[in-house]
């Protein structure tokens, strides 16, 4: 059985709000808290990332990368993106709050959000983690 090997760090974030980072080596797993645990609702927007948030103040309670390293990736042609393809399975009202959170900071520090226009009327929403933030974490 191999150690345990976490990290941690607290980031000061543009809002003067502080952030504690925890990473899991032998799991490569991020761990970001956005201020004190206060009930929250899991929601996931990908296979790999899961956002904790409250439905009624909207505020994100924690945000957990599962394969940190693959997701943060940095490839030729820029960061890897992926798409949040189980949006579409939230209620809209849900979906909605967790779009607004997703685009506000300190969220929007660590997660991008883009879309790829299928269509005039279609549009598929994508994220990329924003590696710089996590230099001295992994």
């Amino acid at each position: 059985m191999s150690d345990l090997k976490l990290h941690r760090k607290e980031v000061k974030v543009a809002s003067g709000e502080t952030i504690r980072l925890v990473y899991d080596e032998n799991g490569d797993i991020l761990d970001i808290f956005f201020g004190e645990n206060e009930p929250a609702t899991g929601v996931e927007l990908t296979d790999q990332i899961l956002l904790r948030l409250n439905q009624t103040s909207g505020r994100v309670v924690s945000l957990t990368l599962l394969h940190f390293s693959i997701l943060s990736e940095r490839t030729e042609y820029g960061p890897r993106s992926y798409p949040l393809d189980k949006l579409e399975e939230l209620p809209n009202n849900l979906r909605e709050i967790v779009v607004r959170a997703l685009m506000t900071g300190p969220v929007n520090q660590f997660l991008k959000l883009s879309f790829f226009q299928e269509s005039p009327t279609k549009r598929i929403p994508f994220t990329y983690v924003e590696p710089y933030r996590f230099k001295s974490v992994a």
